[in-house]
């Protein structure tokens, strides 16, 4: 005899009510964990890992090796520079770009703006 069928012998031989099952709560971890990350208030830090991630495929070879994203805080990702040439460049030239790039990927409201620094 079944565990689950004895109980409900059991139930309704003694006259209880019966009792209710609880709904199966189970959920995969790939959906539980953002979710999780959210509560928590490491959301921002779980985009932040995805971009410094990404960063190489999206700016390239030689700019990847030049530069590294370090933080991102309230849409802003910083990056450090290695050479003040290079800042100049991503500064003035390659900024918009760049960020149209990040914005596709992540979304505007992951990504608002780069802000490059020499160091």
């Amino acid at each position: 005899m079944s565990p689950s069928l004895r109980a409900a012998v059991i139930a309704e031989w003694r006259g209880l009510p019966e009792r209710k099952m609880r709904p199966d709560r189970w959920q995969a971890p790939a959906d539980l964990v953002p979710k999780l990350m959210q509560r928590l208030g490491l959301r921002e830090r779980l985009h932040e890992t995805e971009v410094i991630e990404a960063w190489s495929k999206i700016v390239g070879e030689f700019i990847a090796a030049h530069s590294a994203p370090v933080a991102l805080r309230e849409g802003v990702l910083y990056v450090r520079v290695l050479q003040p040439a290079l800042h100049y460049e991503l500064e003035q030239v390659s900024k918009s770009e760049i960020l149209r790039k990040l914005k596709q990927r992540f979304g505007g409201k992951t990504i608002r703006d780069v802000r490059f620094r020499v160091g």
